[in-house]
């Protein structure tokens, strides 16, 4: 008499974006090399060192390559139990700014120690309202359309952004958090209406300070990001002032036309840029590899974010699809005012340009946001 042999239970095909894999590996490499070389004269200077902000970073962008496949691996259900206290720590790491566990950096107070490492707890921040308004979101499912639950979620990131903005005058930070809630509840939100009417409203108020500026004109005790506008209008003007790192960047741009001078071969550099390999390291991309080199960048930014839509678009509920949204939201919005800051069509804030400008914080938070994406594409059905 034979015996029937059991059936194996067929393993479950795992889905993996190996375009958008290749993406974000190229964007650190490409931003490793990039940072040495903008910052290879300025390290030399100040710390006698070619290499010292490369060194600086690779620690973290290794770290965090580990953390995103750790990430990758862990269900992404668990961060609805982890929303609140997500909220209260992130709200807690900015307040310790203002202990004795505060850094100040180049005069600005954004950073705090924890045993010896230095964190920005902006970044931090970002991250967690990810995971609180997508949690938030995906509880609330079709009651979003419901006028108080709509001006509920919107209020949520309020007091971390204003928080952010008072406590360590990050106002670019506290934008772009706000820019996460805003598109996140676009998304899962039917009907425009009250969108465009908050948009307009923002476009008239941000015109009318503008207005406000210009006639008050400029004097000693204008508020600094009010002499920004002023600068941001007419750069020339103001050219040993607050418009001086804009017109350095914009010759940058300029001098590198179509194909560039070459990996290494920038002037802007070379003490012309502030601490270039931060917020203006585009400017240098611009001016070593060309319009070319800057337009390859932007193209793999725009993939990068293509291909977290077809996740997000895929994902097996709701709340999988909001912590892509989310994601996606931080990187563009981030991308998107770097770039206009660089070239002049906003005024000059502080934005980093993910993946490539200098600062370890910002590289392992948003490789933790990447390997979350990853799990989320895990769960894919294929």
């Amino acid at each position: 008499m034979s015996r029937e042999v059991p059936k194996k239970k067929a393993k479950k095909e795992v889905y993996v974006d190996y375009s958008m894999m290749f993406v974000v590996l190229f964007l650190l490499v490409f931003g490793l090399v990039m940072l040495y070389s903008t910052s290879s004269y300025d390290g030399r200077l100040k710390w006698g060192d070619s290499a010292y902000y490369l060194k600086h970073q690779m620690l973290p962008t290794a770290l965090g390559v580990g953390l995103m496949v750790v990430v990758s691996r862990i269900p992404y259900h668990l961060y609805k139990k982890m929303a609140t206290l997500a909220y209260v720590l992130s709200i807690v790491l900015v307040l310790l700014v203002k202990t004795p566990m505060g850094m100040t950096i180049n005069k600005a107070s954004r950073w705090i120690k924890i045993g010896g490492v230095s964190i920005q707890p902006a970044e931090a921040a970002k991250l967690a309202m990810i995971i609180v308004l997508a949690t938030f979101i995906s509880k609330l499912s079709k009651n979003i359309t419901n006028p108080k639950a709509f001006w509920v979620v919107l209020a949520v990131p309020l007091p971390v952004c204003v928080l952010v903005w008072k406590i360590t005058s990050n106002l670019s930070s506290a934008v772009i958090i706000f820019g996460i809630a805003f598109l996140m509840l676009f998304v899962a939100t039917p009907g425009y209406r009250r969108f465009i009417a908050l948009v307009a409203f923002a476009a008239a108020g941000a015109a009318g300070v503008v207005a406000l500026v210009v006639k008050a004109g400029y004097h000693s005790e204008l508020n600094f990001r009010f002499a920004r506008i002023l600068a941001w209008l007419d750069p020339e003007a103001y050219v040993n002032d607050k418009g001086y790192q804009t017109l350095q960047s914009l010759y940058a741009i300029g001098s590198g036309g179509l194909f560039g001078k070459g990996l290494g071969e920038s002037m802007q550099k070379l003490g012309f840029i502030p601490e270039a390999q931060n917020d203006m390291i585009f400017s240098i991309i611009c001016e070593e590899l060309g319009i070319v080199g800057a337009i390859a960048v932007m193209l793999m930014f725009i993939v990068l974010i293509y291909r977290m839509m077809i996740i997000a678009q895929n994902a097996p509920d709701m709340y999988g699809a909001l912590l892509v949204i989310g994601v996606m939201a931080h990187i563009s919005i981030q991308v998107i005012l770097n770039i206009a800051v660089v070239t002049n069509t906003i005024p000059n804030t502080g934005i980093t340009l993910p993946f490539i400008s200098y600062g370890g914080t910002a590289v392992l938070f948003l490789l933790t946001e990447i390997g979350i994406v990853f799990n989320v594409a895990r769960h894919i059905e294929v």
